[in-house]
């Protein structure tokens, strides 16, 4: 499976409207955090920070973390919102204090950093009951767009993932090319 990261000298490709919300809307990523105005969230592969902006609207506080300092340099060009800070860390080593976080989310990254250290991170970062959202390119897609087939998950293995790193998985759907995994922090 994947663990790749997308190239950064194609950031601009991310910032397409159109493309983008085709897959996963502003108003489904905001709702599925469960974003709030006093929030503390991470979002966790940020790239150009295309989702983070939709998100940082609805709270406090919103971590852009990826691991590509050339997406943070993309994003800044493109100015980052006052209430959101950038940093570049790995999923599976995360600079935040136990339970820190309100929440998280992973917008069409989480093929990128899915294994246990990563998931066992989320979970020391998100403060017990935290929501976690994951949208991501589904193993069971036609491979129109996004990563390989062969680099994606589908939900239940997204799902039995969280669960085996002690979330609660509270919503999961599939769609034609992506599935969206809600989660509460253990």
């Amino acid at each position: 499976m994947g663990f790749h990261t997308f190239d950064a000298a194609k950031a601009a490709k991310l910032d397409d409207p159109a493309a983008r919300y085709r897959y996963v809307s502003a108003e489904e990523l905001v709702w599925a955090v469960g974003a709030t105005g006093t929030a503390t969230l991470a979002d966790l592969g940020s790239g150009t920070g295309f989702y983070t902006d939709d998100v940082a609207a609805h709270a406090e506080t919103v971590y852009g973390v990826d691991v590509q300092e050339a997406m943070h340099d993309h994003y800044r060009e493109n100015g980052v919102p006052e209430n959101v800070e950038l940093v570049t860390a790995e999923v599976a080593a995360l600079p935040f204090d136990d339970g820190e976080l309100d929440g998280a989310f992973s917008t069409m990254t989480f093929h990128e950093f899915a294994d246990d250290d990563a998931i066992t991170e989320i979970a020391r970062t998100v403060a017990a009951d935290g929501r976690v959202a994951v949208a991501d390119w589904s193993a069971d897609g036609a491979g129109e767009a996004g990563p390989p087939l062969a680099e994606r998950f589908g939900l239940e293995e997204a799902q039995a993932r969280f669960e085996a790193g002690g979330f609660e998985v509270e919503f999961g759907a599939s769609r034609s090319e992506t599935f969206l995994l809600v989660g509460r922090a253990p």
